[in-house]
């Protein structure tokens, strides 16, 4: 019985500091949409240098994302390039410049943007800092600094296996949650 104890509360400690690592990456919500949808989405990036600030990120957009227009954001300056002219223009990269994010906060960007197809899109950011350090979010997802990814379905429900990860994930997290609970109650602590 002691070592189901230990196992599960090693279990917990992983899955939070699991948590708590991968919020600290670039990141872009949401991470799962639909195919020609005009959708809002945000691209957050930690500022992690110590006393230095976030001055400057660039923004390459995957093949088939199309960018429709920008949430202002304050304090930053916004150059797009793009491919194309009039109606037929594409944005393929975003530089924001002038910003000013200290340490232990995000640089947070919004816009409202229809990825073209279903699949996994992948999006390069390179984050400057005021001393001068760059960081390419480029790496695989297992990397130092991976590189923001979302996953865009054809149809809600219409992955079959996304559909089952997520029920799997939510069936974990009630049995981790059950069996912290029965550790509790076994040891004569009364819930509240």
């Amino acid at each position: 019985m002691k070592k189901l104890r230990i196992t599960l509360l090693a279990a917990i400690l992983a899955a939070l500091t699991t948590a708590t690592v991968a919020s600290a990456h670039a990141r872009m919500n949401p991470a799962v949409s639909l195919a020609n949808e005009l959708q809002l989405y945000s691209l957050a990036i930690p500022t992690e240098e110590a006393s230095a600030f976030t001055t400057k990120i660039v923004l390459t957009l995957p093949k088939n994302f199309s960018i429709d227009s920008f949430v202002p954001s304050p304090g930053w300056k916004r150059v797009e390039q793009q491919t194309g002219s009039g109606d037929s223009a594409v944005i393929t990269q975003v530089t924001w410049t002038g910003g000013h994010v200290p340490t232990e906060e995000d640089s947070l960007f919004q816009f409202l943007a229809q990825p073209a197809k279903a699949g996994t899109y992948t999006f390069q950011v390179q984050q400057t800092y005021s001393n001068g350090k760059i960081v390419n979010w480029a790496d695989p997802e297992t990397g130092q600094d991976p590189a923001p990814t979302i996953k865009v379905l054809s149809s809600i429900g219409g992955g079959g296996t996304s559909l089952l990860a997520i029920v799997a994930l939510a069936v974990g997290a009630v049995g981790v949650l059950l069996g912290g609970i029965a550790v509790v109650s076994r040891s004569g602590r009364q819930l509240v």
